[in-house]
C-alpha cells in the first residue's frame, strides 16, 4: 500500500531529501532522466512527487515562482488548502527538498533575541532601589552548574567594585546535589564568617574543579576555627540530622538547608541562582559586563568602577574556567 503522509510532515526529510529515483530496496522509482531538467520539466515533475507521495489522495497541489537558487529550483509549493511552501528540488530531479533552514537567517534572529533579552534585563535593572552602598545578594547551590556559572561572573564584579559594594554570599533553602553540597555550603558560610576577606579566594580556587578540601588548604582557611563553626552552625540548623531522616526532605525530594531560609522566604527564592540587589531579586546576564551593569544600576551615584570595561563572555556553567556558556536564565529548582 501506498505510504501517504501529510505535507507539513514532510519536514522530516529536511536534513536529507526525498530521492525520486529511488532503487528496488525503497525510495521512489518516478523519473530515470539523469539531465537537469528545465523550469518547467521541474514544475512537472515535483507537481507529480508530491501528489502521488506527499498529500492526501485528491488533495493535489499546484507549483508557482519556480527559480533557480544556489544550484537549485527554489519553487512555491500551493497546497489545496491554499497554503503556501517554499521547496526546493535539485536540478536533476532527483531530491527534493520540503523546507531548507536559513542559516545565517536563524542565527541573526537569535542574536536579536538575546540583544532584547539583555535589554529586558537592563529595564529591570533601572527599575531597582537606589542605595549610596549597593548591597548585593547572591542565592546559590554550591553544586548547581549554573550558580557556578553565575558565581565566576560575579566575582571579577566584586574584584572590581569592592568596598562600593556589601556582598553576602547566601544558599538556597533546599540541595540538591546531595551530602556534598551540604558540607560544602557550610564550609563556605564559615569562611565568609571567620575569614569574609579569604572567600573569593576560596570561590576562583574551588570553582575550578570543586576540590574543596584542597583549596582549603590552598587559600589558608583556619581549619580549626571552620571545623567548630561548622558544627555548631550544623547543630543550630539540624543539617546532617536533616539530610539522615528523609522524612524532612523538602516534597520527599531534596534535604534542607535552613541557614538562609528567612531571606529564602523573603524574597521568593525559587532555585539556584538567584540574584538581590538592595533588596530587590533582580534578572541579570551571568557575563562579568552584564552583572556589573545590573549592580550598579542600585547605586545612588555609580562609582568610576561601574565604568571598568570587564568581559562580555558568558562563563561555562559548572566546574572550570572556560567561556562560552549560554546567557539563559538556566537554573537549579
Amino acid at each position: 500500500m501506498k505510504k501517504v503522509v501529510i505535507l507539513s510532515l514532510a519536514l522530516m526529510l529536511l536534513t536529507a531529501g526525498c530521492s525520486l529515483t529511488g532503487s528496488k530496496e525503497g525510495g521512489f522509482s518516478l523519473f530515470k532522466n539523469k539531465d537537469e531538467l528545465s523550469a518547467e520539466e521541474a514544475k512537472i515533475k515535483a507537481a507529480d512527487f508530491i501528489d502521488n507521495n506527499l498529500v492526501q489522495p485528491g488533495s493535489n497541489v499546484t507549483i508557482k515562482d519556480i527559480i533557480e537558487e544556489d544550484g537549485l529550483y527554489k519553487m512555491t509549493v500551493v497546497t489545496a488548502s491554499g497554503q503556501e511552501v517554499v521547496s526546493y528540488l535539485s536540478k536533476d530531479g532527483k531530491r527534493f527538498y520540503p523546507q531548507v533552514i536559513d542559516i545565517e537567517q536563524v542565527e541573526a534572529q537569535a542574536k536579536e533575541q538575546e540583544a532584547a533579552n539583555q535589554e529586558s534585563e537592563t529595564v529591570t535593572a533601572v527599575n531597582l532601589p537606589k542605595q549610596d552602598k549597593a548591597k548585593v545578594e547572591l542565592f546559590v547551590m554550591s553544586h548547581c552548574p549554573y550558580g557556578t556559572q553565575i558565581e565566576k561572573g560575579i566575582i571579577p564584579v566584586i574584584e572590581t567594585l569592592g568596598n562600593k559594594i556589601d556582598f553576602e554570599l547566601k544558599f538556597c533553602n533546599y540541595a540538591m546535589h546531595g551530602e556534598k553540597e551540604l558540607k560544602e555550603q557550610l564550609n563556605q558560610y564559615c569562611i565568609q564568617k571567620n575569614e569574609p576577606t579569604k572567600l573569593i579566594a576560596y570561590l576562583k580556587c574551588f570553582l575550578e574543579a570543586g576540590d574543596g578540601d584542597g583549596c582549603l588548604t590552598k587559600t589558608g582557611i583556619n581549619k580549626s576555627k571552620l571545623s567548630a563553626c561548622f558544627s555548631a552552625t550544623d547543630k543550630e540548623f539540624k543539617v546532617m540530622e536533616g539530610f539522615n531522616d528523609k522524612s524532612t526532605w523538602l516534597n520527599g525530594n531534596y534535604p534542607k538547608f535552613n541557614v538562609y531560609n528567612d531571606d529564602n522566604v523573603k524574597y521568593s527564592i525559587g532555585g539556584s541562582p538567584a540574584l538581590v540587589v538592595n533588596g530587590q531579586q533582580v534578572s541579570s546576564g551571568r557575563s562579568a559586563k552584564s552583572l556589573l551593569d545590573t549592580i550598579c544600576a542600585g547605586f545612588s551615584s555609580q562609582p568610576d568602577e561601574c565604568q571598568e570595561n570587564l568581559s562580555s563572555d558568558n562563563p561555562s556553567a559548572g566546574f572550570g574556567m572556560a567561556t562560552g556558556g549560554s546567557a539563559s536564565n538556566a537554573s537549579c529548582n
